[in-house]
């Protein structure tokens, strides 16, 4: 039988890793750079694999690690998540609309995780953000490799926004994109 490599890229948003990782055995991942090995800041395993005696962590690099068939999963801190009291809260800050106009007020962006600091980018767009799809488009803008979308009409931005750069930039895929935007929806909606 032959294996078939496949890219996973899992990222789990959590309010504090630490108790989490408490509970549920698990490898951290391991990055070489050019020979200096260092602990993974977020990346983790939950099943086997080869393990360095003296550091604990994964004794595979994680690209290595990946390429092998390991799936590795990055657990994120998120600070949004200690304000939601329960799964219903949650649904209920997920699913009600935001003001998106008070996306124009720049002490309220700068409060909103994920876009705070990008005011002026906002600002640069043309038409406003007034929907997850839109949010999740400005969210990949943001990111360099897709910062000369700046400016763009939303309808030029989604020709080409979740194509991968070409040139090596980071850049946001679709799943991403709306994962994101809808927790800038749920902060935006606890923000008031």
């Amino acid at each position: 039988m032959n294996f078939v490599p496949f890219g996973s890229d899992v990222d789990i948003d959590v309010a504090d890793r630490d108790q989490i990782l408490k509970l549920l055995p698990h490898v951290p991942a391991m990055i070489d750079h050019l020979g200096v090995k260092t602990k993974h800041n977020s990346g983790v395993y939950f099943t086997k694999i080869p393990q360095d005696p003296l550091t604990g962590n994964a004794s595979i690099d994680y690209n290595v690690a990946e390429d092998r068939g390991y799936i590795k999963i990055d657990l994120l801190n998120n600070s949004v998540y200690t304000l939601i009291r329960n799964e219903a809260h949650l649904n209920e800050m997920m699913t009600a609309p935001p003001h998106w106009e008070k996306l124009r007020d720049r002490e309220y962006f700068s409060k909103i995780v994920h876009i705070g600091s990008h005011y002026d980018l906002m600002c640069a767009m043309p038409q406003p953000i007034n929907s997850v799809t839109r949010m999740a488009m400005f969210l990949a803008v943001i990111r360099p490799g897709k910062r000369h979308l700046a400016g763009k009409t939303w309808e030029e931005v989604a020709k080409t926004v979740w194509d991968k750069p070409t040139d090596g930039s980071y850049g946001f895929k679709k799943a991403h994109g709306i994962a994101y935007s809808v927790l800038v929806c749920i902060h935006m909606n606890l923000t008031g």
